[in-house]
This record gives structure tokens, sequence and C-alpha cells, in this order.
């Protein structure tokens, strides 16, 4: 007796797929089937159902005719009564007539003439509801025949719409994936985006900082520029002072002078913001401000619009605050504009009267500035 040849592993492992394939196949046959019978088992309730619902309306509709009927013989017992009585109403016009047959003959005829008349009015509206009656018969039955209809019609419908649906769950599904791929895709994008504009944040910033250095060198240049240009200012200021040392020394020895004349004025020359003396410098900011808060650039706009240097002028100020003098020590180049800020110094007058201890050293300031002109007038 030969030995049973035990098959190969994976010769047992092919049958067994095929295997549960089949058993996987059964079982989803099965539960078709199962549908398949439920679903013949609404149809057939949804059939008796209707059934159901036409011999309702049978019925109804045979309770109608009947109600017909009654109708009709109520209507003819009243059309007799009514009969009766033109019958009656004709014999006392006949008696009523006899009496006043002369007098009134001509009445008479138009009164059987309107009778008639009524009487045939009322014979039409008989015959109109009676139409009209079975008019109404029909179009329940039609009714009846039209429910049958749509019933059959509802039944394909429901038909239908399992097909729809099934339909509907499968195009779900593609959507589904669809739409999971998309997403995926689009957080791809995003995440590619988010890396964009990281990088491009990351230029900015390097953009903006080198921005910001350049400025930081450009202001710690224009500082140097203003401290060297402060220090020449105090020494000619110095130089000016030792003048006017000079000048006060040859004004004491002319004490024979009746009345003072312009040269024989204190003065005191300021350039520059910085000065030992504190008075002076509040002074001279206090009018810079008056010049350069009060909007004047409006008064000087449009000739900005043409080549020009900034200016620098002097403005003489007296105790009262009134102006003595506008000297140019440069001159803007465009004499229009060298005018107008001329008119802008004395629209601003007067300027404010010196404090005490200015007043009891000079009798005249003049301050000298360079003027700049952007978004408004600015005296440095």
């Amino acid at each position: 007796m030969k030995p049973i040849e035990q098959p190969e592993p994976s010769a047992q492992a092919e049958e067994q797929v095929p295997a549960d394939v089949e058993r996987a196949r059964q079982v989803e046959i099965l539960a078709n089937t199962q549908r398949e019978a439920r679903r013949q088992e609404e149809l057939r309730r949804e059939a008796a159902l209707a059934e159901q619902e036409a011999q309702q309306e049978a019925t109804r509709t045979e309770a109608a005719k009947q109600e017909l009927a009654k109708l009709e013989a109520k209507q003819e017992e009243a059309r007799q009564e009514l009969v009766r009585q033109e019958a009656a109403k004709q014999e006392l016009a006949k008696e009523e007539a006899l009496k006043q047959e002369t007098a009134r003959q001509q009445a008479a005829d138009v009164e059987t003439a309107r009778l008639e008349a009524a009487k045939q009015e009322q014979a039409r509206q008989q015959a109109a509801r009676i139409d009209a009656a079975r008019q109404e018969a029909a179009q329940q039955e039609l009714a009846g025949r039209e429910a049958a209809k749509r019933e059959e019609a509802r039944q394909e419908e429901v038909r239908q719409e399992a097909a729809r649906q099934d339909a509907a769950r499968q195009e779900a599904a593609r959507q589904e994936a669809a739409r999971q791929e998309a997403a995926r895709q689009e957080e791809a994008r995003q995440e590619e985006a988010r890396q964009e504009e990281a990088r491009q944040e990351a230029a900015r910033q390097e953009a903006a900082r080198q921005e910001l250095a350049k400025k930081e060198q450009v202001l710690a240049e224009r500082a140097a520029e203003e401290s060297a240009r402060e220090e020449r200012l105090r020494q000619i200021g110095k130089q000016l002072d030792l003048e006017r040392a000079q000048r006060e020394n040859a004004v004491n020895r002319q004490a024979n002078s009746p009345l003072p004349t312009a040269s024989s004025l204190r003065r005191r020359w300021m350039f520059g913001r910085a000065d030992p003396d504190g008075d002076l410098v509040l002074y001279a900011d206090a009018m810079s401000r008056k010049i350069e808060l009060n909007m004047t650039i409006d008064m000087v706009r449009e000739l900005l619009k043409q080549p020009h240097t900034q200016p620098t002028v002097t403005i003489a100020v007296r105790a009262d605050g009134s102006v003595e003098k506008v000297t140019f020590e440069v001159s803007s180049g465009v004499p229009a504009l060298d005018d107008a800020i001329r008119k802008v110094i004395a629209s601003q007058a007067p300027y404010g009267a010196f404090s005490p201890s200015l007043a009891r050293q000079y009798d005249v300031i003049e301050i000298r500035r360079t003027w700049v002109f952007d978004y408004a007038i600015r005296l440095q």
C-alpha cells in the first residue's frame, strides 16, 4: 500500500485561498438573497395596501353614486312640487283674469311670459346640477384610476430609487477616495507653501536687518557731521563774542552819545543749538518751534518743487520779540523761495519778549539756523 502523498505547503496554501473566496462568495450570495426576499416582501405589502386603498375608493365611489341618485330623486320631487305650485298659480291667475279680463289682459300676458321664463330657468338650473353631479362622479372615477396609476408609478420610483441609492453609494465611495487623495495633495502643497513662506520671511528679516544697519550707519555719520558742525559754530561764536566784547568796550568809551545807535546795542550771536547760556538756548528753541509747528510749510510748498539748496538764515530778534532784520548767509538759489522765507519769519512775529536774565544782558539776539524742507519746515 502506497503512502498518501502530502501536498507541498505552498500547494495547500493555494487551495486554502480559493476555498475562503468561495465561502465569502456564498455568504455574499446569501446576504443578497435575503435582501431580495425582504424587498419582495415589502413590495407585496405595498401591493396589498394599494389594493385595499383601491377597494376603499370603489366603496366611496358607490356611496357617491347612491347619494347622487337620492339627490336626483329629491330634485324630481321638488320639480313636481314646483309644477303643482305653478298650476295652482295659473289657476289663480285665470280666476283673477276672469275678474279683470278687460283691464289687465296685457299685464296677465306679461306675467305669464315671465313665469314661463322662470320655469325654464329653473329647469335649466336643475339640468345643470344633474350634469354637474354626473361630471363629479366621472371625475371621482377618473381620480380612482389616476390613484392606481400613481401607485404603480410610486412602486416603479421605489425600484429606481433603490438603484439610484446603490449607484450613489458607489459614487460616494469613489468621491471619498478622490477627496482623500486631494486632501493629501493639498496638505503637501500647504507644507510646501509654509516652507516657501518661511524662506521668504527669513529673506525679509535679513533685508530688514541690513536696512537697519545702513540706517544706523547713516545716523552715526550724520551725528558725527552735526557734532563737527556745532563745534565749528561754537568756535565762530567764541570769535563773535570776542568781537562783541571789543565793540562793547568801544561803546563804553563813547559815553557822551545822547542816544544809542544800532552799533551800540548789546548783541548776542548764537550758531547751532549748543550754548553755555541755558536761557538763550530755550529762547532759540521756542522761536524755532513756533516756525516749525504752525504749518508754515504751506507758504513755500509750491516753490519747493524748483531745484534749491538748504538756506542758512540769521534772524535778529529784539528784546520785545520783534524782528530787526533777516540775513541770508546761504541763499536757497531761488529768489522767490528766499522771499517766501522772509514772509514766513514775519508771519510768526513777534517771537516773545526776552526773559529778565536775557534782557539784562542783551538788546538783540541773532540766531542762525539752516532751513530744511520735507513734510514740514525744520530749523537745524
